[in-house]
């Protein structure tokens, strides 16, 4: 044995090397049957595997331009990570944009900008801007809530995202005295930290379900009880990443934390249905939504993707027989979102936002019920520009996701469904979240929300208003087709939106529904 290992001991480095490679050439022809690549091409063929596994980060990096990348390519991403870290995000030398492309957005501005009064709260606050419209008061819910920023986090569950990145959203969003969407996964101890909270629930139920997974009042009023800090609820019908189908969160994310809070077993697979038990009709729904705001005194809206209009007519239909109904309304877009979903769903199923909310306000506005809901968009609408589109086409709030997540460290990897995101933003390994400082990043998110916020405000008064619950749609012009032709939103969308009362931003500061602890800030 001695001889045997003093001559193993006098083989060179690159001996071994060999020997490897040689096993590896053994195991690829005689043993694996899985790859044909490998088995044909025995140890090159690995490199091929290994070149396609980095090929999104090569593209990313080395290859794709500045404009050409999706679901957001680099300039949409420099301009939050700029934004959110307050450092210079102007562009030099003209736009690089292709400014006859389909669907590219002008705003038409005044001759004479609207010029701001010396006692306007815009001077002392560049980022005050809340929502025009209050939830619930129409409906004297007892508890009514005007947003106090016309930006807000939108769904997004703790499960799907880590502990750290939810305590920087809720820590952000007090900074920047906007509201902060659960997501479905249920009320967190991260979600408890000074921010206005909306929440959500779907089929799932999580965090106000019984025993055996149905939805359960006593916990949804104790929850509301518990937590003062929630100030609406929303009911998923469906999501823009996959409409009509149940949200999917792995095993290996669930852990003992997510599971008490969930109500759902450690390590295995949750898998909520794609109807609710709640309610299987458009009436049900309508009696289940007053439920709920009779027993907890909030707002209470519904969030869906939007497809069939049929099952919308409905709805309309009881609103005005019964005058009971939804306070607000978010419409997802079909763009997708945090969400993991088959392709074939989230490439086809449901319309992008401008198509699916142009069809749904439509319903509203032609039975005049826009004055009783808030409007709420999201679908990649968390840039100014877009904003103001969907201002003009009848929005009354945006939410944003991937932005959010983007401007407290998301790179946009696009792992989101393995539990191994890069940035420690959507994974529930300890080692990957340690790279989130909830402290840093809250203030990003802050930050970039009131860039926003002030950029919109500049376009708003650039058009010659000062507020953008203001715009018409013919102030904003789309390139529509392949003539590149612009036409105004009113005649692409075929609708003129419902104009919204406002008699002014100082109105809005002193009203007594305004969410959030407001307090006038310095830019």
């Amino acid at each position: 044995m001695n001889i045997i290992l003093d001559t193993i001991s006098l083989w060179p480095w690159w001996a071994w090397v060999l020997i490897v490679l040689a096993l590896v050439a053994i195991r690829d022809v005689f043993f694996q049957k899985k790859h044909t690549i490998s088995h044909n091409y025995p140890i090159v063929g690995h490199l091929r595997y290994w070149l396609e596994s980095v090929g999104p980060e090569m593209r990313q990096y080395f290859v794709a331009n500045n404009r050409e990348e999706l679901p957001f390519n680099r300039i949409e991403r420099g301009w939050i990570y700029a934004s959110a870290k307050k450092e210079n995000n102007y562009e030099g030398f003209g736009t690089d944009r292709d400014i006859y492309e389909h669907q590219h957005i002008f705003v038409n501005n005044a001759m004479m900008p609207f010029k701001l009064k010396d006692n306007h709260p815009n001077i002392t606050d560049k980022t005050f801007l809340p929502c025009a419209k209050v939830m619930g008061l129409h409906s004297k819910r007892r508890k009514p809530y005007r947003p106090a920023s016309i930006i807000n986090v939108s769904a997004m569950s703790f499960g799907s995202l880590s502990a750290k990145a939810v305590e920087s959203l809720n820590k952000g969003v007090k900074i920047a005295d906007a509201y902060h969407n659960t997501g479905e996964g249920g009320l967190s101890p991260y979600h408890s930290n000074g921010g206005d909270v909306i929440f959500h629930f779907g089929t799932g139920y999580f965090g106000v379900r019984d025993d055996n997974g149905n939805f359960s009042m006593e916990k949804m009023i104790k929850l509301v009880e518990d937590n003062p800090f929630v100030k609406a609820i929303e009911v998923k019908l469906s999501q823009g990443a996959k409409p009509g189908k149940g949200g999917v969160l792995p095993g290996k994310k669930i852990t003992k934390e997510i599971a008490k809070i969930r109500g759902v077993e450690i390590g295995k697979d949750v898998l909520s249905p794609p109807n609710h038990s709640a309610f299987s009709n458009v009436p049900e729904l309508v009696d289940f939504i007053e439920a709920i705001a009779e027993a907890t005194g909030l707002p209470v809206g519904i969030k869906a993707a939007i497809g069939k209009l049929d099952q919308w007519e409905e709805l309309v239909n009881i609103m005005i027989s019964t005058g009971k109904g939804p306070d607000f309304i978010a419409v997802d877009g079909g763009e997708g979102g945090t969400g993991a979903a088959p392709p074939s769903f989230a490439d086809h199923v449901s319309l992008p936002w401008v198509y699916g909310f142009s069809d749904l306000y439509k319903l509203f506005k032609n039975k005049s019920l826009t004055e009783r809901i808030v409007f709420i968009g999201s679908g990649k609408l968390g840039f100014p520009a877009k904003a103001a589109m969907a201002f003009a086409m009848g929005a009354d709030c945006i939410n944003v996701a991937r932005e959010a997540m983007m401007s407290i460290g998301c790179i946009q990897a696009q792992v989101c469904h393995t539990n191994r995101c890069p940035s420690g933003v959507a994974t529930q390994s300890k080692w990957l979240q340690n790279g989130i400082d909830p402290t840093l990043k809250s203030v990003r998110l802050a930050q970039y929300f009131k860039t926003f916020r002030k950029e919109l405000i500049e376009i708003t008064h650039a058009a010659g208003y000062e507020h953008p619950c203001q715009f018409k749609m013919e102030d904003i012009e789309l390139n529509v087709d392949d003539h590149n032709l612009s036409k105004e939103l009113n005649r692409t969308y075929m609708y003129e939106k419902d104009s919204i009362s406002f008699s002014g931003i100082q109105d809005l500061k002193e009203c007594v529904y305004l969410g959030g602890k407001y307090k006038p800030q310095s830019q």
